[in-house]
């Protein structure tokens, strides 16, 4: 049985807490062409990473899925579909790029520039490379990325450009009880501290 009851040093814990906002994304106001942003971890890509995909996708490339077909092929073993590859790294970049877009209006020039094997980690940043307000819309704007990614030998594998519509600070109102993603009311709130 668990005691509840309150002592002077509990009550001291407790007036320290507070609610503190943690990382909400970059809003539009926070881009400035030229800065490049290293995404956080690396993402190993597994054999089952890459069979889930080629099926899912309905690849029928037997370079995906066909060991005896990859190990006749210069390359002497199965590559991870290209998607897996595109996926991991967009999703890799959201936490910087996009956590606060509303749309992601294209992916362009997307090139493979090394294949990516069964094992490989891969890292992944982006470079802003434009942005521009909308008059259409005063709520968002648009920004422009290159997004490359790299292999644990610092080959690049993969470069393209993504294009976002990221909402302006001041339409997304965060606070550190409501961060994005979170409906409003769940979990703790300042009244509860």
């Amino acid at each position: 049985m668990t005691d509840h009851s309150e002592t002077a040093d509990d009550s001291e814990e407790t007036a320290d807490k507070r609610l503190v906002e943690g990382w909400h994304g970059r809003y539009y106001e926070d881009f400035t062409v030229g800065d490049v942003y290293k995404h956080p971890f690396g993402r190993t890509v597994t054999e089952t990473d890459n069979v889930w995909m080629t099926n899912v996708t309905m690849n029928l490339n037997p370079m995906h899925f066909n060991e005896a077909y990859a190990a006749e092929t210069e390359f002497g073993e199965r590559l991870v579909n290209g998607l897996v590859v595109i996926s991991t790294a967009v999703g890799m970049s959201v936490v910087d790029v996009s956590v606060n877009a509303t749309a992601n209006l294209g992916y362009d020039d997307i090139r493979h520039h090394s294949p990516v094997f069964h094992g490989d980690t891969l890292f992944a940043e982006s470079e802003v490379l434009r942005k521009r307000e909308l008059e259409s819309r005063d709520h968002v704007g648009i920004v422009e990325t290159e997004l490359r990614a790299y292999n644990q030998h610092d080959d690049l594998v993969l470069s393209l450009e993504r294009t976002p519509m990221v909402l302006k600070r001041s339409h997304a109102d965060p606070s550190a009880a409501e961060p994005p993603g979170w409906p409003e009311g769940i979990g703790t709130q300042s009244e509860d501290l």
